[in-house]
């Protein structure tokens, strides 16, 4: 098979594919004749023949897929003039705080807001597929620790942790950032992707009372932490371990 064809062949798979492609399911669409090296090369010149288009091939975390640019949302939003539910504040603080600090204790997210956590926002944003518990934290009554997943890395439109926003310092600012980012990853094949909702908490639901701890800043911000190096696959650290918060900002 020549290159053209078998560009040919991985383009076509690309577009068909329900979820996004991993190297492996692409050697097995060529019985692997072709190594992982031959099929970079091949979609770095797919991701050229698509420059200038509305739709972009990317890599995501769990494998490569077509997309359409964030440029075409307001045009494609148009056959679905319905809006989504918005994220409550609560959800995308908590969210915010996970992604950045992971692996977190719900009892660490509280101290950072400075407020309780339900136990329906966690539930929302496990059920969402965005956390997950990895662990426990060698700690009394061993508290679970939580970690974003690849499926909140695909949603983002992100390949590793590296890539989240840039954080301005705060709690807030890591909200607005990922509040601002989620919307505007859809995916060519997956309409439903593109408003990539979360149900907001029912209006007749109230959040549980707000309990302001004795020392407790009004605004926690997030330190900053060192974060593992470009080039290491996306992994959880050692649950028994209080691992280290990780920051985008190196």
């Amino acid at each position: 098979m020549n290159t053209q064809d078998a560009k040919r062949v991985l383009e076509t798979a690309l577009i068909c594919a329900q979820q996004p492609l991993p190297l492996r399911d692409m050697r097995t669409l060529f019985a692997d004749e072709l190594g992982p090296d031959s099929l970079r090369v091949l979609l770095d010149e797919l991701m050229r023949d698509w420059e200038g288009r509305g739709v972009e091939l990317v890599a995501l975390s769990t494998g490569w897929r077509f997309q359409s640019r964030p440029e075409m949302r307001d045009y494609l939003d148009r056959l679905n003039p319905e809006k989504p539910p918005k994220y409550s504040r609560a959800v995308m603080e908590t969210l915010a705080i996970m992604a950045y600090r992971q692996p977190v204790t719900r009892g660490d997210v509280e101290d950072i807001r400075g407020v309780t956590v339900s136990s329906q926002i966690v539930k929302q944003l496990e059920d969402r597929g965005w956390i997950e518990a990895i662990g426990y934290r060698e700690a009394p009554g061993r508290p679970a620790l939580f970690a974003t997943t690849r499926q909140f890395l695909d949603d983002l439109g992100l390949a590793s942790l590296e890539q989240l926003p840039a954080l301005d310092g705060s709690t807030f600012g890591a909200m607005a950032s990922l509040a601002e980012a989620l919307p505007e990853q859809p995916s060519l094949l997956e309409p439903a992707q593109a408003a990539l909702s979360l149900e907001a908490e029912p209006a007749t639901a109230e959040e549980p009372p707000q309990v302001e701890p004795v020392e407790a800043a009004p605004e926690a911000s997030l330190p900053a932490e060192p974060e593992p190096a470009a080039n290491e696959p996306l992994s959880h650290p050692d649950p028994a371990a209080d691992a280290a918060p990780m920051d985008p900002e190196a």
